[in-house]
């Protein structure tokens, strides 16, 4: 394993070590804390040399791993969506906030619903509530229902594919977002693990970034309950442009920041009448 880290390390990797132990332990289709309690196994060296030579070229932990967690909740990834990542917790700590009662919200509308992480760990702490996911891609969409029924929510939620919020009619309590939001011409400095793998309809969010936000923010009205939430995550120095787009589409903007202290969501309500 201390070659592979090595290995890992020579390629740029944070953590080497650590995803060393992960990788080895996923050839062994195991535990990496059953790896550590057999230090005296015996390892054939293909599939781990394999799975080294794909994280080595940058291909992300998660994608080679099939799996991410988010929420403390465990996620089958694939290439068709997005991986669900530590600061977009932060929309799941607004609903919170914004719900303090969790019997409500009763309906709950995941708009790019990818992998269903926002969706579904919303539904799971809101346990009344019924969800729906949407996204363009048919395959994200059928990802996050088996994700769905792998944590016991089928029968919670269901899953389209279409654009937007275009197919729907009802109002919803709680609205999630997580729209591509990256400019046109910064993705290709992205992190190899970003800019080579992960969807580039999830991230290209048009020439200044906003294009999702505009089609998103102007249909709230009519897609939110009098006291209905819409949180949307933001890209960072976002937050100004989406409130101000927000406001022209006569809803109220408040700012989250994540742990990092950068402002990562918006919380949005319909103005007065």
């Amino acid at each position: 394993m201390s070659d592979g880290a090595e290995s890992l390390g020579t390629a740029g990797i944070e953590n080497p070590r650590l995803e060393a132990r992960l990788l080895l332990a996923h050839a062994l289709d195991g535990s990496s804390e059953a790896l550590l309690r057999d230090t005296s196994r015996l390892v054939g060296s293909s599939g781990f040399d394999m799975l080294l030579a794909r994280r080595c070229a940058r291909e992300p932990l998660a994608l080679i791993l099939g799996r991410r967690e988010f929420w403390s909740l465990d996620f089958a990834v694939s290439g068709d969506t997005l991986i669900p990542r530590p600061e977009s917790e932060t929309l799941i700590d607004a609903a919170l906030a914004a719900f303090p009662d969790r019997e409500m919200p009763r309906a709950i509308l995941d708009l790019g619903t990818g992998t269903g992480c926002l969706l579904l760990a919303a539904l799971h702490e809101f346990p009344r509530a019924f969800g729906v996911g949407v996204d363009r891609s048919a395959a994200a969409a059928a990802l996050a229902a088996r994700n769905a029924a792998a944590l016991g929510l089928a029968d919670r939620t269901a899953f389209a594919c279409a654009d937007w919020d275009t197919p729907l009619s009802g109002r919803f309590d709680l609205v999630l977002c997580n729209p591509p939001y990256i400019p046109t011409s910064d993705i290709v400095g992205l992190m190899p693990e970003v800019a080579r793998y992960e969807p580039r309809s999830a991230l290209d969010g048009g020439t200044d970034g906003l294009d999702a936000y505009r089609r998103v923010v102007t249909s709230l009205s009519c897609r939110l309950t009098v006291s209905g939430v819409a949180i949307l995550e933001l890209g960072q120095g976002q937050a100004e442009s989406v409130a101000s787009l927000a406001l022209e589409a006569g809803l109220t903007a408040e700012a989250r920041a994540d742990l990092l202290g950068i402002t990562r969501a918006l919380v949005l309500r319909r103005g007065a009448a």
